[in-house]
């Protein structure tokens, strides 16, 4: 099925700016899109059952959760792709299918921020702890809220317009948007750095499950996945625009299942098969500095309460 270029008397209207990964086609594009959503279904269930789990041994986890929803808004993301391929002259498709896929990647970006959070606070309480760093990640968070309505905002009002002010307007929205969000990626390495480089803090404190290496190793896979992720993004917005007849090398296919869903299959692998569940794992009620090693007797017994499925190599 050919893509319709014809003018509609009001909007949506068909895009004619080439997009990362094209119009899907049906040939190209449905098994590719299959294919993912195995891999994507294949770890929410693990991700569930270890979230599950964990909950009936007292050991409440919620980034375990956070990447199953993680999972699900893949499979959506990946089933209106496939919807899109055999329904090209549907403009609203595409928009729907372009919000997820430039949104459901944000939980993974939250994730590691979380468990960034985490190693700072235990390895340098007085900094982790501080009430401006509290007031410092809420005003990330708002940010980051704001960021996701103002990306779908701009995608929706890109698309029901012909105005080419407005249009440009969207565009500078999306580039700040995106350019935020490549920051974002790189604040879990700048707090590993920071409580790796300063000195070590006398009222340093341990949490979870394994050895800080361990931790440090699998933090640091997670971001960097996702700062080359939204490198890729912020590289190919700021570029230029180009016809849709005539896409650049960043915008093809391969491109987008690469840079897209390759990274985040590895992203996944990273996180759930390196137990984030038991390294990053908190009690219940830390809201200060020693809480860590004032609550380590509940995670105890969290251990003794384990199974040998859920436990990690110390």
């Amino acid at each position: 099925m050919s893509h319709s270029f014809y003018l509609r008397s009001e909007g949506p209207y068909p895009s004619t700016i080439a997009g990362l990964g094209g119009i899907p086609t049906i040939t190209t594009d449905v098994t590719i899109c299959a294919v993912f959503i195995l891999f994507y279904i294949g770890f929410a269930v693990r991700n569930r059952i270890i979230y599950q789990t964990n909950n009936r041994n007292r050991h409440k986890f919620i980034p375990s959760l956070l990447l199953f929803i993680f999972c699900m808004s893949r499979i959506s993301t990946l089933v209106l792709r496939i919807a899109w391929a055999t329904r090209q002259d549907n403009p609203r498709l595409a928009i729907a299918a372009g919000i997820f896929v430039n949104t459901g990647v944000l939980l993974v970006y939250i994730i590691n921020l979380i468990l960034a959070q985490r190693m700072l606070r235990a390895k340098q309480p007085h900094l982790g702890w501080h009430p401006v760093m509290r007031i410092a990640y809420k005003i990330l968070y708002t940010a980051l809220a704001a960021t996701l309505i103002m990306v779908i905002a701009s995608i929706v009002i890109t698309d029901y317009t012909l105005d080419t002010k407005t249009r440009l307007i969207c565009r500078d929205v999306e580039v700040a948007a995106i350019t935020f969000l490549l920051f974002f990626t790189c604040l879990p390495i700048i707090h590993i750095a920071i409580a790796l480089l300063m000195s070590k803090s006398k009222a340093e404190e341990t949490f979870g499950v394994g050895s800080t290496r361990g931790k440090i190793i699998v933090l640091s896979l997670s971001a960097g996945l996702c700062m080359l992720d939204a490198g890729f993004k912020t590289g190919t917005t700021w570029s230029p625009p180009r016809p849709l007849a005539d896409p650049a090398w960043h915008e093809s296919k391969a491109c987008f299942y690469i840079f897209d869903f390759c990274l985040e299959i590895l992203m996944l692998n990273t996180l759930t098969f390196g137990r984030i569940d038991q390294r990053f794992w908190i009690p219940d009620g830390c809201r200060k500095a020693r809480d860590y090693t004032r609550l380590r007797p509940q995670i105890l017994l969290a251990e003794e309460a384990s199974d040998s499925y859920l436990m990690v190599p110390k």
